[in-house]
């Protein structure tokens, strides 16, 4: 009997045990709880929720890890818990963060990391009656976001105006997770009702539903394949049984594919690298990570290995790319939060002794540039990421890269510079009338004179 095995170059994908001295360690960790990630990366930095009044949260410096203890710079405006966050593909140094209190807040972190709490939020978006629970940013579109919230609505903001672009009332329960589409025409929505809805981004109006897609009462977690257009969630049987399904929105009636995973209560987040094709699965509560490889054919998902570990994972975020030890060959990097033993970094690396560049496992990435600006995107224009080479020796060959960084200028922004410059016309004005006031005295003077002498 012959056997045949895959070829496949992540086939030998793996991740060593972290070691102490790469870990983020010493925080106090919000006690919190939801359908949040509980940690979210720029190519920068990350960012934690952490105990305190007003719902503080910290943003640290993703290459400098350590021990940290309570007096380091948080970011501190909400008046309640913060539930979850999320990073500007766009800016690596832009957050939004998403409170009990109803409100979305957007945070720049000055170069270099925070110095001093910061309290001072560029935008303060108002809309949402209960608390917001999720976040997410458009993958093309600058500045757009989308968010859920406690009072059974999904919003689209157009951050950098300052106001929602439209809401939807589809959900009949608590919104469980939400994911865009590759090209970011679509919001994907998973809902405690049990069903997937999909969301026309520019509408607000339901494009699509996926009817009962895991049978179990448990949270559905979802993820877009790529521009395969194929969609992942991760649910439970009524048995309690952890499931993979993928979609394809097309056909809803029937998975194309279904994976059992295991027998376990916590709730898988799924994570997919599109420029590798890799699915990694890691359950809350888990301290495995599983990764598959994903084809646009049958039989459309190959288990490839597991990363094991005894240390359980409270939550966990996939890094950028461009952050990666690309000259390691290290195709994808993850920070797991876990309860007691802080933050740790999982480096999955495709063993190569070449010292080359490994453009095979190497594909463009998505590029810190937006695709498409919100008036476009809402013009009906539709456009897929823009890339860039991940050689180092192309270093700076992002399209766009050598413009100046356009400034986020907020309704707020703009009307606090036109107060001030009204105020400096008001005073160059009276300047002005100060200046004339003896000149014109002078020239009356001076015409009196003249008159006397006549």
């Amino acid at each position: 009997m012959s056997h045949f095995v895959r070829a496949s170059k992540y086939r030998h994908i793996y991740s060593d045990p972290p070691k102490a001295e790469n870990c983020w360690t010493g925080f106090r960790l919000a006690t919190t709880t939801g359908e949040q990630t509980y940690i979210k990366a720029s190519a920068k930095y990350f960012a934690i929720a952490v105990s305190g009044g007003g719902g503080p949260f910290v943003v640290m410096d993703i290459n400098k890890p350590g021990r940290f203890d309570g007096a380091i710079p948080k970011v501190q405006g909400h008046s309640s818990s913060v539930l979850d966050f999320d990073w500007n593909p766009f800016d690596d140094s832009m957050i939004a963060s998403a409170s009990d209190d109803s409100t979305i807040k957007l945070w720049s972190i000055p170069d270099g990391g925070l110095k001093e709490n910061l309290t001072e939020p560029l935008v303060d978006l108002k809309g949402h009656g209960r608390k917001v629970t999720l976040l997410k940013f458009n993958p093309t579109v600058g500045n757009v976001l989308a968010s859920c919230s406690g009072d059974q609505t999904v919003k689209i903001w157009d951050v950098e105006k300052g106001e929602d672009i439209n809401t939807f009332s589809g959900n009949q329960e608590l919104t469980q997770d939400l994911a865009w589409s590759y090209n970011g025409d679509i919001l994907a929505t998973s809902c405690k009702d049990k069903n997937i809805r999909l969301i026309d981004g520019r509408t607000g109006s339901e494009a699509g539903i996926i009817a009962t897609p895991h049978e179990g009462s448990k949270s559905v977690k979802l993820t877009y394949l790529g521009n395969s257009g194929k969609l992942a969630s991760c649910g439970f049987t009524r048995q309690s049984q952890r499931e993979l399904k993928i979609w394809d929105p097309k056909m809803p009636d029937k998975p194309v594919k279904k994976v059992d995973i295991d027998q376990a209560a916590g709730v898988i987040m799924p994570f997919f690298d599109a420029d590798t094709n890799v699915l990694y699965l890691a359950g809350k509560g888990d301290g495995n990570v599983r990764y598959y490889e994903f084809i646009n054919n049958d039989p459309w998902a190959f288990s490839l290995s597991e990363f094991r570990s005894t240390t359980s994972c409270k939550g966990m975020c996939m890094v950028p790319k461009r952050a990666n030890n690309i000259m390691g060959c290290e195709t994808a990097k993850m920070l797991k939060l876990t309860p007691n033993d802080g933050v740790q970094c999982l480096s999955f690396i495709v063993p190569r002794k070449s010292d080359a560049f490994q453009d095979d496992i190497f594909p463009d990435t998505n590029a810190p540039v937006a695709a498409q600006s919100s008036d476009e995107w809402l013009a009906g224009n539709s456009k897929d990421p823009v890339k860039m080479s991940l050689d180092p020796a192309k270093a700076g060959s992002v399209p766009g890269a050598g413009a100046p960084k356009k400034a986020f200028r907020t309704v707020s922004t703009l009307s606090k510079e036109l107060e001030e410059a009204n105020k400096r016309i008001e005073m160059l004005e009276g300047k002005l009338k100060e200046e004339e006031f003896p000149t014109r005295l002078a020239v009356e003077g001076r015409k009196k004179e003249e008159d006397g002498e006549q």
